[in-house]
């Protein structure tokens, strides 16, 4: 399996994050790692060693960019409205510095997203919020709601990064080019926000796929299963 790990500069937030790119060819996705997590997590944990084959077989690739999340929703020595701001900073830098660079890179302009536990927030979130530049979006056992983390506070960036608010006043057609996917168990401690957001893209007309596995708790090996058949279904 093809594998480069890179320092990419951010204009935007004023330094490097790490990268980890695996594939040579096929359909790009972006990942997000689990809460604090960093862009080597998904191949430390197995996931993408879950989806070798199509990695290999040149159907994927995977661009996995490690998150800021001790500045932004886990900062709690920073104030509700500076960590929102910085989130705020991270989708741009997404937007308009990296994901530039997957369209340029394999020549698309529509990516994938994906994540698992935070990491289904980060890719979910970013796909609901900018649509015209993903073909489809995998949250596997994810919560969307991000008021817990803002004790009370909402602005603008809280209410443009919060799924279970903008969603509900968004037209459907916009998302109608996607494959959104949202995973679950009935044992996955994420299970009813992961109904919550179903239940209201289902109540905006918003097609997607809500899937609650069983026997399963809120882990890798729920994810690690998930996955391979997530991406057939997309790919296939």
């Amino acid at each position: 399996m093809q594998e480069r790990n890179l320092q990419f500069y951010s204009h935007i937030l004023g330094r490097n994050l790490d990268l980890y790119v695996a594939g040579h060819w096929g359909v790009p996705i972006l990942m997000f790692p689990t809460s604090l997590g960093n862009a080597y997590q998904n191949r430390d944990m197995g996931l993408l060693s879950s989806v070798q084959e199509y990695i290999e077989a040149g159907k994927i690739k995977t661009y996995n960019i490690g998150s800021i999340d001790s500045e932004t929703f886990y900062g709690k020595y920073l104030s509700p409205h500076d960590r929102i701001y910085n989130y705020e900073l991270y989708t741009r830098f997404l937007i308009h510095e990296l994901i530039p660079e997957i369209q340029k890179e394999n020549n698309t302009h529509r990516i994938g997203a994906a994540g698992c536990s935070f990491g289904a927030f980060h890719a979910v979130n970013l796909a609901l919020k900018k649509p015209d530049l993903f073909h489809f979006a995998i949250g596997m056992s994810g919560s969307y709601d991000i008021a817990t983390f803002m004790e009370g506070y909402h602005d603008n960036n809280v209410y443009f990064n919060n799924p279970v608010e903008f969603v509900s006043n968004s037209e459907s057609w916009i998302f109608n080019h996607i494959k959104i996917i949202i995973g679950t168990s009935d044992w996955d401690i994420c299970r009813n926000e992961s109904l919550r957001l179903s239940q209201i893209m289902a109540k905006r007309g918003i097609n997607h796929w809500y899937d609650e596995k069983k026997w399963a708790t809120h882990d890798w090996p729920l994810w690690i299963m998930m996955f391979p058949e997530y991406i057939n279904t997309i790919i296939n």
